[in-house]
């Protein structure tokens, strides 16, 4: 973990969905916030965004999926988490998903999911108040 006080975020693209404005935002919406961002970039496996996570010893990590495999990559990213010992890496994310899908995606270990509509300011004070609380 961080020093205290000192949140880290991995924001990542996962998959094949090239469009990652959002995630620009959020990223910079965070960085004004306070909060450290590494932003990964587009088109990273589950596999690499575990490692930058872990290499960069984030505290959270944000998944833009507006691509529809919303299920598949959070499931992913979750489980490699676990198998390298990061499970105390919050998982939050945003993008496409439907509503259905969110209970679904809370059971599998994703805490929060910001869909069309949220607001910067909302998603930068929910990290600050669920990761920071951990790293405090």
């Amino acid at each position: 973990m961080t020093s205290p006080g000192r949140i880290r975020v991995v924001v990542a693209k996962p998959g094949l969905d090239g469009h990652d404005r959002g995630a620009k935002v959020v990223a910079r919406a965070l960085r004004d916030g306070g909060i450290e961002v590494i932003y990964t970039g587009l088109h990273q496996t589950p596999d690499q965004i575990v490692e930058t996570t872990i290499q960069e010893d984030a505290d959270a990590v944000g998944l833009s999926v507006l691509s529809g495999a919303h299920m598949t990559l959070f499931q992913r990213v979750v489980d490699l988490l676990k198998e390298r010992g990061a499970d105390d890496v919050v998982v939050f994310g945003g993008g496409i998903v439907p509503e259905a899908d969110l209970p679904l995606l809370e059971q599998m270990g994703v805490a929060k999911i910001f869909t069309p509509g949220a607001t910067t300011k909302e998603i930068v004070e929910w990290v600050v108040a669920n990761v920071g609380e951990r790293v405090a």
